[in-house]
Parts: structure tokens; sequence; C-alpha cells
């Protein structure tokens, strides 16, 4: 990839939107959900199968599950997606309450 090009890749990445918000990983398998927050929708369930993929996910009762069942019983699901350009300044702060809302709602854990 030429200078140019690559910077031209680099520009177009930041200057892409982004959808903060909320999201669950289900294993159909057992039934069990986690449920998430991120500030970057697109790009957080690549960043979950790798840690999962490579054993080192924080979330122990999550990377027991996937150990368990295998990568085809689980099922990555977008809850709720926020407006950052509404929110600004609170968005951090929306995150964690609808994070929050969404682990009671769904009985789930949380990630």
């Amino acid at each position: 990839m030429e200078r140019q090009d690559r910077k031209a890749a680099i520009a177009e990445y930041r200057e892409r939107k982004v959808d903060p918000g909320v999201y669950a990983l289900r294993c159909t398998a057992s039934g069990e959900a986690w449920v998430g927050r991120a500030p970057d929708l697109a790009t957080i369930w690549n960043r979950l199968s790798f840690t999962l993929r490579q054993g080192t996910t924080p979330q122990r009762a999550l990377q027991e599950a996937w150990n368990a069942h295998g990568a085809d019983a689980f099922a990555f699901e977008v809850l709720e997606v926020l407006d950052a350009e509404e929110l600004g300044l609170g968005l951090g702060r929306e995150l964690k309450k609808r994070h929050a809302d969404w682990v009671e709602r769904l009985g789930a854990m949380a990630i």
C-alpha cells in the first residue's frame, strides 16, 4: 500500500460514524446471556471473539461456556444504539445506565 493510499484509508477510518450502545452475547446451548456496552458496536464483536478464541477473556463464566459449547453456540445481538451527538458529554453515564437496565431486564451477567 502506498503512503498516500494509507493516509487516505486512515483518514477515512477516523471520519467514520461510530455507534455506541449495548449488546448481548447469548449462548444458545445453555440459555445464558451476557450484556455489555461499547463505544463502537461495529468493532466489539471482533474484539470479544478474539479474546474468547485465545482464552483470555476476563469473564470466567463466559469463557467456560465458550469452551464447553463452542463458537457456533453463541449469538451476538445489538440491544440498543445510542446517539452520541445527542447525548454529548453524558454519553458515558447514559451507556452505564442503559447497560445496567438491560442486565436487569434480561437477567444476564454483565460484561
